[in-house]
Formats: C-alpha cells, sequence, structure tokens
C-alpha cells in the first residue's frame, strides 16, 4: 500500500509539471501576440491525457514525450480448500520517455515499471533509412512471440494477458538488433517481415553486474505478418481493440517464431535460472523452440483473435543434471526446466461507439508429456469474461475481469480483477 500511494504522488508531480508546461506554453502565445512570433513557433511545449509532455524545436525537427500510466487495482483469486487472496495493489506503474530527430532519421524510446524490482523495460535507440524500414538497438519488446505479446502493457484488451502469453513469455523484451519493415503490395494488399538477434536473456540480460554475464548463445527470430485486405487504420494495429472502428472488414495473418541457443529459462526469456552440464561437467543448456501462428480481425467495432503456440528442446543428448555427470537427463525431464507443448488462445470483442467493450477469451494448454507432474508447462484451460469502459479512448479506462482456471489435476481457479487505467 505504501509503494502505492507513494507512486500515485509521482504521477501528481508528473501532473503538475505538465500542467506547469501548459501554462509556460501559453505564456509563449501572448508572447508571439507581443511580437515574439519567430521563437515561439520554433519551440513549442504541450500537455494532453494521453499524449504527456511534448517538447518540439526548431521547427518540430526535434520532438521530446515525456509520459506514463498507472493502474491501482484490486485482485481476488478463490481456490476450494485455500483461503482467498485479496490484494490491492498497482498492477503497473509505468514511466515512459521518447524522442525524435526527424531530419536525421532517429528516435529512442525508454520506459520504466516501478511497480517491479528491476524497472526497466525499455530502452532503445532506432533509425530509419527509409520510411517503411526501421532498425532497432537496445532492450525492446520483441514481434516473435504470439501477437497479443507485442502489444504494450497499456493496450491490453483484458485486465491481464492470457495463459498463452503468460506461459511462454515473461515480459516480451530482448536485448538486442531489431529489423522492421513494413510495405504495400499493389492498391491494397500489404505486408510487413521483421527480424531480430538478442541475446537469449531476457530482459536485463547482463544480470546483477559486470561479473554476471551472458548464459548460452544468441537468438534468432522474426515474423512475417500478411494483410489481405490492407492495413488497419492508424493506431488500430496497437491492440487487439477495434478501437478506431474500421469501416470495411480487415484482418492480418502472422507467423513467428525464434530459436534460442542456449536456453537458460523456462519460456527462453530468462538468465541463468537453471543449468545443465555435460559429462565434463561443463554448461551445456538445450536450444529451445517457438513457433506461433495467429490471426486479428477487425469490422466496426468487432474484433476476433486466434493463436497457435507449439514449443520444442533439443539439444538434450547426453545432459545431465549435476556437474558431476552422475544424473543423466531423462527425455520427460527437459520439461521440468522448459515450457513444452502446444497452446490455443481465442479473444473475441465488440466495443460500442460509446466506449463499452464486451470481451470474452477461452485458452488450453497441453504439455509435451502428458500426466507427467514435474512439467513447466500443464494441462489446463482458462475462460475469461472481460468488461471495460473507454472514457478517453486508451487514455483513460476501467477494466474488469472474471476468470475460470481449471487444471487437469487440482482445484478450479477462480480469479477476479479490478483495474483503473489513467495514462498521463
Amino acid at each position: 500500500m505504501k509503494r502505492l500511494i507513494n507512486t500515485i504522488q509521482f504521477f501528481i508531480l508528473v501532473c503538475c509539471i505538465g500542467s506547469a508546461s501548459s501554462g509556460y506554453a501559453q505564456e509563449e502565445i501572448e508572447e508571439e501576440e507581443t511580437g515574439s512570433e519567430t521563437e515561439t513557433e520554433r519551440n513549442k511545449a504541450s500537455y494532453s491525457l494521453g499524449n504527456g509532455l511534448n517538447f518540439s524545436f526548431n521547427e518540430e525537427a526535434y520532438q521530446f514525450n515525456i509520459t506514463g500510466f498507472l493502474q491501482p487495482g484490486y485482485f481476488n483469486e478463490r481456490v476450494e480448500g485455500l483461503e482467498d487472496v485479496n490484494q490491492y495493489k498497482s498492477k503497473r506503474t509505468f514511466l515512459q520517455f521518447g524522442g525524435a530527430a526527424l531530419k536525421e532519421k532517429v528516435s529512442f524510446f525508454v520506459q520504466l515499471d516501478f511497480s517491479l524490482t528491476n524497472p526497466l523495460m525499455d530502452a532503445w535507440i532506432a533509425y530509419e533509412p527509409i520510411e517503411q524500414v526501421k532498425i532497432s538497438f537496445g532492450q525492446k519488446q520483441t514481434f516473435v512471440n504470439n501477437r497479443e505479446m507485442t502489444y504494450r502493457e497499456d493496450r491490453l484488451q483484458f485486465v491481464s494477458r492470457s495463459m498463452l502469453s503468460q506461459s511462454l513469455s515473461q515480459t516480451g523484451r530482448e536485448f538486442g538488433v531489431f529489423v522492421e519493415s513494413k510495405f504495400k503490395l499493389g492498391n491494397t494488399m500489404g505486408i510487413a517481415p521483421m527480424a531480430a538477434l538478442t541475446s537469449g536473456d531476457g530482459r536485463n540480460s547482463f544480470g546483477e553486474d559486470s561479473r554476471d554475464s551472458d548464459i548460452g548463445g544468441v537468438k534468432i527470430g522474426g515474423r512475417l505478418d500478411f494483410y489481405p485486405l490492407g492495413f488497419f487504420k492508424d493506431g488500430n494495429e496497437l491492440t487487439n481493440v477495434d478501437l478506431e472502428r474500421e469501416d470495411t472488414f480487415k484482418f492480418v495473418v502472422g507467423v513467428a517464431g525464434s530459436q534460442n541457443n542456449g536456453a537458460s529459462g523456462a519460456a527462453g526469456e530468462s538468465h541463468g535460472d537453471f543449468f545443465l552440464f555435460d559429462e565434463n561437467g561443463t554448461n551445456s543448456l538445450p536450444d529451445y523452440s517457438q513457433l506461433y501462428t495467429d490471426v486479428l480481425m477487425k469490422y466496426k467495432g468487432f474484433s476476433f483473435l486466434a493463436e497457435y503456440a507449439n514449443t520444442s528442446a533439443e539439444g538434450i543428448d547426453k545432459v545431465f543434471i549435476d556437474d558431476a555427470a552422475t544424473q543423466i537427463l531423462a527425455p520427460q525431464q527437459i520439461s521440468e526446466f522448459l515450457a513444452l507443448g502446444n497452446s490455443y488462445n481465442f479473444q473475441l470483442g465488440y466495443i460500442t461507439k460509446n466506449g463499452y467493450s464486451f470481451d470474452v477469451r477461452y485458452g488450453t494448454a497441453t504439455a509435451e508429456f502428458e500426466n507427467y507432474l514435474g512439467s513447466v508447462l500443464s494441462d489446463m484451460n482458462e475462460t475469461t469474461f472481460g468488461l471495460s469502459k473507454y472514457f478517453y479512448k486508451n487514455a483513460l479506462k476501467v477494466q474488469a475481469s472474471y476468470s475460470r482456471i481449471e487444471p487437469s489435476m487440482g482445484e478450479t481457479i477462480h480469479q477476479i480483477e479490478l483495474i483503473l487505467h489513467i495514462t498521463l
């Protein structure tokens, strides 16, 4: 609760700064009327809800933005035979910095989540040699995962990510080089090829200090999106929800995948969560592959997302659990270390013109080794119902959800979650 109060105080301070900057911008306008026209046209400052605090210099050739969002909320979990869990907390507390030098074709973005012990989420710089291509370097939310994991935390259709996303990813961030492109094909069709070369250790992959170096090899991945009927409206590709209400039926089909050479975490996005060894006692980590296919459809407020994921492991022959090489890894034991199997996720929603969104989600997970109790990915299914009210598009909204999680073994889990989302 103390952290939540401190967070709210921090964001109030940012709002005050934004208001002061808005007043400063107004003073500049007044100076325009008294003869300082040239300077105020070249340099501007403004603040608005959802867009944060914006600065532009040299006739908007250089642009900077400070914004963020806060998600205070309530969470309840009930399992028969166990005591109920009730939590009041800040689910997410993000602060964002961004900027661009238009003439130089360079941009940057930094994002922190103060609800985490290690807050750094994104920190990258990008160069656009041509309008259709962007090359980024740094820690960035990657596109090699399922489609829902490519959306930022402030643009989710439900309060939380799907079971598929949570089982096969962590934050979705990687450190490396990312190449994104987007081209029109003819008058209507579009295509978006993407590729990434990363450390394979996920967020903050370099560990606590210089002595805690990367583990394993690199991770190679990519995504290819195809838009048969043309691209979505501007901004509408950033979320599952049809916020912009497509006038004609649009959809995108995507394929994504990655190969992590030497994974050291359950979802191939961790730093030294486990170690395996060869016969000489040398670290010998398995290769971990993830393959995704998905389709997203939108039309006049309706949206439908379908996702499929398959994960597998290689390089596990003659691998030992201990560095003395006395306990060899049995085939099914690899599922104790890596999330292996198949998962599906389906999301259907409708948002009214007044901003009410009604959503339902169903997901399943099937472990590669059925009935193996030690498996990271266990057999289960999840059904979620969501209700949201968008007051100012994605800048201000209230979201509520109820989830029923049914594992193949154990009691059914009931979860209720409510958040207030405020983008500054």
